[in-house]
């Protein structure tokens, strides 16, 4: 990381993927080798991503670090910054802080355990980066199941990865929409229909989940009728940053800072806060 917060080191976008009409996969890599050294992130981490003229925005790292300096994050062109980041291309650059941010590693440890992942449309990059960490480790942990819903078929990001994920037999995929059409064969309804499918060993799964704060409030709901401990529920809750330091006070959520207690958080830090969070 950057000894000085405040001062973004200069990036260069070195690819873009077009994941829906309105979001976008962006790989980009620091410039200068010495300052790449410096940039390791971890699973759960995120950046302060500059679009020069237009201003800055948090994005969280969408996979887990295979060199320094490197990083891919997703982005949903909906605010001034994010639109700017839209019109850029390959070759264009950008200012890169951080990483900044604690990591889903710091909550518990679930090596040795079931690991089930819980994504609702774009919800999904920020736990792709602990998804892409356990394939990394796949020994190091059980059975792993995934779930993963959007809105249409056409909303769904990595589209190109759920194929191949489908293929794996170390992994478990289950998809849904909201809204079928013609060609979908999959599930239709809310990511928690999917719950019945699953055969979960409670005391030694644990959950990471990520996506819209009304599919997180009933995602938790329905882990806790089914008797899941609450210290084995994580979720981020990115949305929430701003300024990525805790100075602008966008990120607050009762008396938890999320850009620099979180964005990771366990259920037992934020139950008290959930009418706020959720």
């Amino acid at each position: 990381m950057n000894p000085n917060i405040y001062l973004p080191y200069i990036s260069e976008i070195t690819d873009i993927k077009q994941e829906t009409p309105d979001t976008r996969t962006y790989d980009v890599k620091i410039k200068k080798k010495d300052e790449a050294r410096l940039f390791v992130s971890r699973p759960g981490q995120f950046v302060e991503a500059s679009v020069f003229g237009a201003g800055e925005a948090p994005f969280g790292l969408t996979t887990s670090p295979h060199e320094p300096g490197v990083m891919t994050f997703t982005v949903r062109a909906c605010g001034r910054v994010t639109n700017a980041l839209a019109e850029l291309k390959k070759g264009d650059e950008i200012g890169i802080k951080g990483p900044l941010g604690n990591s889903f590693l710091d909550k518990i440890d679930s090596r040795g355990k079931d690991v089930l992942v819980i994504g609702g449309g774009i919800g999904l990059p920020p736990l792709r980066s602990m998804i892409d960490h356990i394939f990394n480790h796949r020994l190091d942990y059980r059975d792993f199941t995934i779930l993963y819903g959007a809105r249409t078929p056409a909303d769904r990001v990595y589209k190109y990865q759920l194929s191949d994920w489908e293929k794996k037999t170390d992994l478990k995929l289950i998809q849904t929409v909201d809204v079928a059409d013609k060609e979908w064969t999959g599930n239709v309804g809310v990511v928690t229909t999917l719950f019945p499918k699953l055969k979960l060993d409670i005391p030694n799964t644990v959950v990471y989940t990520c996506g819209p704060p009304i599919m997180i409030k009933f995602v938790i709901i329905e882990l806790l009728k089914l008797g899941l401990p609450e210290k084995q529920i994580v979720s981020t809750l990115e949305r929430y940053m701003k300024c990525g330091v805790g100075k602008g006070g966008h990120c607050c959520i009762g008396n938890k800072y999320v850009c620099t207690e979180g964005p990771v958080f366990d259920y037992t830090e934020i139950k008290g806060l959930a009418e706020e969070a959720f």
